[in-house]
């Protein structure tokens, strides 16, 4: 039995809203390319944590475990731990913080780099597989939603409360 292309509110009779249905299909998207992705790419290589701690280093260069753990919005002892399993597996650095020699400031590393792109690759070979797969009108839809799931980060991202 396949499931319904989205969940909707009159096909289940929940009444629920836009906002519950991409929360569903979000969930069970992020659920079907977790697990799909194991057989290619080890789950343990590379758990969530570390691979979005990874992408921040990568966007922000080099940044303070205090303000990792903001824009993560996780404990700092919790980010701190990660941070050094990384520095352990060679993928982050800890340097001196030019403005305060007490701090130090983590930086992805090159080994980090390679790590996290081939995490990256291994997600677009299993997406762009099941893509393939789709009709064109499916992929053309998707296209076409891009631009505006790209702002709805942008606005979670901006206020994470959600309250507009």
């Amino acid at each position: 039995m396949t499931a319904a292309p989205y969940p909707s509110a009159v096909a289940d009779g929940t009444g629920g809203t836009d906002a519950w249905a991409l929360t569903a299909v979000i969930t069970r998207l992020r659920r079907a390319l977790r697990t799909s992705i194991r057989s290619e790419y080890p789950w343990e290589a590379l758990p969530m944590a570390r691979v979005e701690l990874l992408l921040r280093l990568r966007e922000r260069g080099g940044v303070r475990v205090g303000e990792l753990a903001q824009g993560l919005r996780l404990a700092p002892n919790t980010v701190s731990n990660v941070v050094q399993q990384l520095v352990e597996a060679g993928l982050v650095a800890r340097t001196p913080d030019p403005a305060d020699r007490r701090a130090s400031l983590v930086r992805i590393t090159d080994a980090g780099r390679e790590q996290l792109a081939g995490w990256e690759r291994a997600h677009e070979r299993r997406i762009g597989g099941a893509l393939d797969q789709l009709g064109e009108a499916d992929r053309a839809a998707i296209r076409q939603a891009l631009p505006a799931l790209a702002h709805l980060v942008d606005r979670l991202t901006a206020d994470p409360a959600g309250g507009g």
